[in-house]
């Protein structure tokens, strides 16, 4: 009689079934529906195949379609290996490399036989693919020797594959998935039972790419084809709607149209910023300045360079070393990872961030327990040397400035200290236009700083602070995110969902008492005694550059007024009413508006399409007539019709918009 295994279930609930048995069984003997339904498991947490037999005691959740995300991994990873299968069905030869899923879809690498894969190829293989997928091919695990496998690959031709498994250590058993019987592929699974638990409109190819094998320009450079998976069609059209819409708002395109900025080769990484790009730039300056004075911040300015012992006290060096870019570029090692310095060449390094420099700051002097909190600001410009391909418009740069700030306190102010930070930053993300937003609390990560007492005390500070404010519900999003913190600290991140349900992760602050530590950082409490202050490290916008980038996006261009770099455009009909935009363009700029006049010899329609490309948003229109009546054609962009009014209506109108909203009364 074979041994019988105790199943649990969510319910709590304890079956006792055979060894041997599958998920599947259990889902069948629950009910027909539960068995239609079930499209996985999670085996003791782990997601397992559904026809997967157990071998074991365990605990058990069945998987459907309602488990989104599991759902969506099972269904990428298995479009992945029809995309494979579909390829080499088509193209001969073809030998396949890796095709992981990706938060949207899936990706597989390919060498092809002949030539490179371009998108003309894409409409037959997804062609291909439905065909895979309507045949309902039973997708199997198998288990083979590591070396049997080996030769197997070797002898179909399969070089990349044979060199990946020669890899894995000698005697090693490999699972691989079978299509059918006549496909197979090394994997770790899980996947469907079945190909036809795909639905085959419910995917897309998208595009080709080149890449290397294992990321390396050294090896052999293959075919990357990408497509995007979901569970049905209407969630897939969605995405392709989403999609479209993010393309027409994508920064850097609209960055060109609106002449905002540039990027080229010579600073790769870094910005050069327009005169409209900058204004929006010294707009949101003023404004965040405005915030911080009203909030007790005091303004500081710290060097860009930092001599390297700074970086390897504050732990930087051993933790981020390369990510900073050092002067000299090449630092000898030792084994602390420290900086070798001799005679008088000092090694520096450009700062990544703000912190060391201000905790420099406050030991300049005694400080009391009466000078607490003190609250440090630094618009401060910051380097860190990301790799050259994960570099994206402003959203990925090299040289960036922070809105960043660290108040440093003591133990008895950290959660009235956050709590004040949290509705500080509501209110700045509510009046930049973003309503939605969630906050997380990222935990601590495997490799950190500190005692576990410390980051019990800091995690603990972090939720009672969210707790104070309001914030800690599903409304806002709340939830942990174990492993995410800082080497140093733990955080609270603000997530901002734009106008297309995007995520931004922007804000945080986090409660630090590694750094004042390591950094000798004190104060004089009512004891006399000295005593370590806690520092709490905060940005709301994070960089300029990444949010101004986000703004772009999120508004698609059509910035409000008080943010817009040309705010209105006085623009004539015919060159009679010149004298007439000459005036009104000056008591525009008299009022404070950043008006430009368009007196060209042009059709007013090419204006009006030229300035609505360039988002500006009003134009004032004139004309003989309007000029005879000190009146305005006011076309306001985004609206087909043009009101007519008084010139000194109009600039009260246009006045109002382009009041900051902290200054509207």
């Amino acid at each position: 009689m074979s041994e019988m295994l105790k199943i649990t279930l969510p319910d709590g609930s304890v079956r006792e079934v055979a060894q041997g048995t599958t998920p599947y069984d259990i889902a069948a003997a629950i009910g027909p529906g539960l068995a239609k339904a079930a499209i996985a498991a999670r085996v003791d947490g782990e997601l397992r195949d559904i026809t997967r037999p157990l071998t074991g005691d365990a605990t058990l959740a069945l998987v459907t379609s309602k488990d989104e995300a599991d759902a969506l991994e099972l269904a990428r990873h298995d479009f992945a290996h029809i995309l494979a299968e579909a390829v080499q069905t088509l193209f001969p030869g073809t030998q396949i490399t890796f095709g992981p899923s990706t938060d949207d879809g899936f990706y597989y690498d390919f060498a092809p036989k002949d030539r490179p894969f371009t998108d003309e190829d894409l409409p037959a293989i997804e062609a291909e693919m439905r065909k895979i997928i309507a045949a309902n091919k039973p997708l199997r695990r198998e288990i083979w020797d590591r070396d049997a496998l080996i030769a197997r690959w070797r002898a179909q031709g399969e070089n990349f594959k044979a060199e990946w498994a020669a890899e894995l250590p000698a005697g090693d058993e490999i699972s691989v998935y079978w299509s059918g019987d006549d496909w197979m592929d090394m994997c770790r699974g899980p996947h469907l039972a079945s190909t036809g638990r795909l639905d085959p409109q419910a995917f897309k190819l998208t595009r080709v790419s080149g890449a290397y094998w294992r990321g390396d320009q050294k090896n052999a450079m293959l075919s990357r084809v990408y497509g995007t998976g979901w569970l049905n069609k209407k969630q897939l059209d969605l995405h392709l709607t989403r999609l479209e819409e993010a393309a027409k708002r994508d920064h850097r395109k609209l960055g060109q149209e609106m002449d905002l900025f540039h990027l080229q080769q010579e600073a790769h990484g870094s910005v050069f910023w327009h005169p409209k790009g900058y204004m929006i730039w010294r707009e949101l300056e003023a404004y965040m300045r405005r915030a911080i004075d009203g909030a007790g911040y005091k303004e500081v300015k710290t060097p860009q360079v930092m001599d390297s012992r700074q970086w390897e006290q504050s732990g930087h060096w051993g933790k981020y070393r390369e990510n900073m870019f050092v002067i000299p570029d090449e630092v000898p090692n030792t084994e602390d990872e420290g900086p070798v310095i001799s005679g008088e060449a000092d090694w520096m390094a450009l700062k990544p961030m703000n912190c060391p420099a201000h905790v420099l700051i406050f030991r300049q002097g005694i400080k009391s327990y009466r000078d607490l909190p003190l609250r440090i600001y630094e618009n401060g410009c910051c380097h860190r040397n990301e790799p050259h391909g994960a570099l994206h418009g402003l959203m990925r740069v090299r040289q960036f400035t922070q809105d960043d700030a660290h108040i440093f306190c003591r133990e008895d102010q950290i959660v009235d200290e956050v709590r004040k930070f949290c509705a500080l930053a509501d209110r700045i993300y509510q009046q930049l236009g973003f309503e939605g937003y969630s906050i997380k609390l990222a935990l601590r990560p495997e490799k950190r700083f500190g005692t576990e007492e410390m980051w019990d005390q800091a995690e603990t500070e972090l939720r009672d602070a969210v707790a104070a404010a309001g914030l800690a519900t599903d409304a806002y999003g709340w939830e942990e995110l174990p492993g995410e913190g800082a080497f140093y600290a733990p955080k609270l991140e603000w997530h901002l969902t734009d106008a297309i349900g995007r995520t931004w992760q922007v804000g945080t602050i986090q409660s630090d008492r590694v750094l004042p530590e390591r950094l000798d950082a004190s104060y004089v409490a009512e004891d006399g005694e000295k005593h370590r202050p806690v520092m709490l490290h905060r940005a709301i916008f994070g960089s300029y550059e990444r949010f101004i980038g986000i703004l772009i996006e999120h508004f698609a261009g059509k910035l409000p007024v008080w943010l817009a770099p040309v705010q209105a455009v006085v623009a004539t009909i015919v060159s009679d009413a010149d004298d007439y935009a000459h005036d009104v363009t000056a008591q525009l700029k008299a009022a404070g508006i950043r008006v430009e006049s368009d007196l060209r010899n042009e059709k007013i329609n090419y204006k009006v399409r030229e300035h609505s490309l360039a988002k500006v948003p009003h134009l004032l229109v004139v004309g003989k007539r309007e000029a005879e009546e000190g009146t305005v054609a006011i076309r306001t962009l985004g609206e087909e019709r043009q009101r007519f009014m008084p010139l000194a209506e109009a600039i009260a109108l246009l006045k109002a918009e382009a009041t900051p909203p902290d200054l509207r009364v």
